[in-house]
């Protein structure tokens, strides 16, 4: 079995009875003290992250983990449907399991999806999305002395606040992870 000291980002291992994806690592070596390391994981049944102390020699269980690229296609009331760009196969996911990403698919948007032991565990997005901006209200002239942003309605039916140059029609480039304008697309 592995150790601790074999912990790697990335990695999925089995902890107190769940299965955590490692999302960052470090090992650690303090004066006179036993190494170990400091790992922060996220549950894949609960969604929560967590720092957890491993000593360095510490067995630890890996739980074998692929990843396969979908393209989105659409969404009806049986869920969200994806497509495998290599087979053509289609695969639907429920409201619950696509989560927060719902906010920023659009269609052909590729995505990434992680199974641990040949189950479906997590829908991962692009770092940044393009999204066409909708509606955008008018900038106020004058309002430049600071970065001054105003809220605009995307295609997803979100808002986001952008700068005041941005109009309705516009495409935006968004930060998926915070949900923050990042430039015109």
């Amino acid at each position: 079995m592995p150790s601790a000291n074999d912990l790697r980002k990335g990695m999925a291992i089995k902890y107190n009875n769940d299965i955590c994806l490692v999302l960052d690592m470090q090992h650690r070596t303090p004066g006179n003290l036993r190494a170990f390391v400091q790992a922060t994981l996220r549950s894949i049944r609960s969604g929560r992250s967590s720092n957890v102390r491993f000593a360095s020699t510490e067995s630890i269980e890996v739980i074998s983990m692929t990843t396969r690229r979908l393209d989105f296609s659409y969404k009806d009331h049986n869920g969200y449907h994806f497509m495998d760009p290599e087979t053509y196969e289609t695969t639907t996911f429920s409201e619950e399991f696509v989560g927060e990403a719902a906010k920023y698919l659009t269609e052909n948007l590729p995505c990434t999806l992680m199974e641990l032991e040949g189950k479906a565990a997590e829908l991962e997005l692009p770092p940044t999305v393009d999204l066409k901006v909708l509606e955008a209200p008018p900038g106020v002239r004058g309002d430049t002395a600071t970065n001054v942003t105003k809220p605009a309605k995307v295609e997803t039916g979100i808002e986001v606040g952008v700068p005041l140059f941005i109009d309705a029609g516009d495409v935006v480039r968004v930060d998926t992870r915070t949900g923050k304008y990042v430039s015109r697309a």
